[in-house]
């Protein structure tokens, strides 16, 4: 216990020294140089900063939970991923950075008006401080407290351990982004993401060595052909096309969740924050290339370890009844104990990015879209800064209260509220994606789409919910909301003659130069892609068809 502690503890002072370190003398009193890192970023540090932004305990334990539950097709969320970084690589970060902006909202203002940026401001920080971050906060208190039994170690109920884990998560978490500044974020991120992608990789390898010991053979080797043998249905990611939660559907995977990819990693203001700050062009493509390859490889430490406790806790006969416990059991019976500190820290890294780098990205749309455009135009850059640390205490706080709060609710709670991201996340990709094709629309036409998206998914989830799964409905939206802008687009061309095309505008921020290696790059991860469908398919590994030597 006490090396565990000691090795928990020391990982995670050497995070906070390195960043200390990478942003000692930094710049923090102009709002780039606080909320962009002074446009500085080079592309590994973007990369690591994105995939530790997306990657949470939340999936850690609940995408393993899925498979655990259904087999490998939740594995699309991750595979998808790339994709979806190939578009924000090649069409987004060119023209995000050409327009020199700091927040999405801010390009949904150039773009429509003052009042479209205030609607879509308002709505995504609603939506993050009431349901995004205080999902973070409840996820990560609760994986901590399944792990490593906190409530038991203090002598204190389940409840309130998440409390104070909760705190904890929010005061560390705080730090980072509200006195650090985007920079320090991104340098924890990238030091972060090194360890877990050590530390997720271990889980996999140590569960397989398990798997083959109890199974009757010995090592890593016997417990994969162990698995193939006896479990070929659960390691195929094609699900049936009526499949409902936690599976994903085969029709909706390069459709509707390719579409809700498209959101997060081309539209998300926290994912988004992260190119903004490259120091250039090249660098952002390289970052954004960097994580897509990054996203692919995640499979292995994000959805094999759930199939693999299937299989292990069938042997032990010892299987768990709720999905999301499938992963904490997991980790407790295969990590050797002197891990066990360095892997707790690990996930207390990934947790507190995901915190860290919403809360910055709320910081950032409150002072840069609603204070500095309603409340205070003429602000100077060290007001604007004051405000973001002072705004980011207040969110913080509310936010810590609010997360503890979910533990009274159904374990279904969690899932609707994440479902509610949608009503707010496609909108603003049609807004801004339609922004770009259509040179014509009118100044409301994304306030339009928002107030139909809103009553239309709404509808969907009180009255089909239970009956279809929410990608289809991802799937039949935005290519009707696109269409809608469409038509938006020629009747206001057709009605005024003398209306100018939108033209964007070159800010000159940053050198919009690209890498020159974008296509080889993006070549081989399709190719990667399309190779881990493969060996995940009906056709794939789940056919080598191993005899069992025992």
């Amino acid at each position: 216990m006490i090396w565990t502690l000691a090795t928990f503890i020391g990982f995670t002072i050497l995070v906070a020294v390195i960043s200390y370190v990478k942003t000692k003398g930094d710049d923090q009193s102009t709002a780039d140089g606080y909320f962009l890192a002074g446009r500085g970023l080079p592309g590994f540090v973007i990369a690591g900063s994105l995939l530790l932004t997306n990657l949470s305990a939340e999936q850690l334990v609940g995408t393993n939970g899925q498979t655990w539950s259904v087999g490998m097709s939740p594995m699309a969320f991750e595979i998808v991923a790339a994709p979806c970084c190939i578009v924000l690589a090649l069409f987004a970060a060119p023209r995000y950075l050409k327009s020199g902006i700091t927040t999405i909202p801010q390009l949904i203002g150039l773009r429509y008006d003052r009042s479209t940026k205030l609607w879509f401001s308002i709505a995504y920080i609603l939506l993050y401080i009431v349901v995004q971050i205080p999902v973070i906060l409840y996820s990560g208190s609760l994986v901590f407290e399944n792990i490593f039994g906190v409530s038991a170690m203090l002598g204190i109920t389940k409840f309130q351990s998440v409390i104070l884990l909760c705190v904890v998560i929010s005061v560390i978490g705080s730090i980072y982004a509200i006195f650090g500044g985007l920079k320090a974020v991104a340098v924890s991120d990238t030091v972060n993401g090194i360890g877990l992608l050590i530390g997720g990789f271990m889980i996999p390898f140590f569960a397989l060595n398990v798997l083959g010991n109890v199974s009757g053979g010995s090592g890593i080797l016997d417990g994969m052909k162990y698995l193939i043998a006896n479990h070929s249905d659960m390691l195929n990611s094609i699900a049936p096309a009526d499949s409902l939660p936690p599976a994903v559907p085969w029709p909706t995977v390069f459709t509707g969740l390719f579409f809700l990819g498209l959101q997060s990693w081309c539209t998300h203001q926290s994912f988004i924050q992260r190119v903004l700050a490259a120091e250039n062009l090249k660098e952002a493509q390289k970052g954004a290339l960097y994580c897509a390859f990054l996203k692919i490889i995640g499979f292995m430490y994000l959805a094999l370890p759930g199939v693999i406790a299937f299989a292990l806790f069938e042997i032990q006969g010892d299987q768990v009844s709720m999905m999301d416990e499938a992963y904490p059991q997991l980790v407790t019976q295969v990590i050797p104990a002197p891990l066990m500190g360095f892997f707790a820290a690990v996930m207390l890294g990934a947790i507190l990015s995901s915190f860290n780098s919403v809360l910055n990205s709320v910081d950032t749309m409150f002072t840069m879209d609603i204070y500095k455009e309603f409340m205070n135009r003429d602000a100077s850059e060290e007001k604007l800064v004051k405000v973001g640390k002072n705004v980011g205490i207040v969110f913080a706080v509310l936010t810590t209260i609010v997360g503890p709060l979910i533990y009274f609710f159904p374990a279904g709670l969690k899932t609707f509220l994440d479902s509610l991201v949608m009503l707010i996340a496609l909108p603003v990709l049609t807004a801004v994606f339609g922004g770009f094709f259509f040179k014509y629309l009118p100044k409301y036409s994304a306030k339009v789409i928002l107030i139909l998206h809103v009553i239309a998914y709404g509808s969907f989830l009180l009255f089909l919910g239970d009956d279809f799964h929410y990608l289809y409905a991802v799937l039949v939206l935005l290519p009707l909301e696109l269409l809608l802008m469409c038509f938006m687009n020629r009747r206001n061309k057709s009605k005024n003659h003398e209306i100018p095309a939108w033209i964007q505008e070159d800010a000159g921020a940053v050198d919009l130069t690209p890498w020159k290696y974008r296509w080889v790059a993006t070549a081989f991860i399709i190719i990667c892609v399309i190779a881990v469908y493969v060996a995940f398919s009906p056709i794939g590994i789940g056919t080598w068809g191993f005899a069992q030597p025992w």
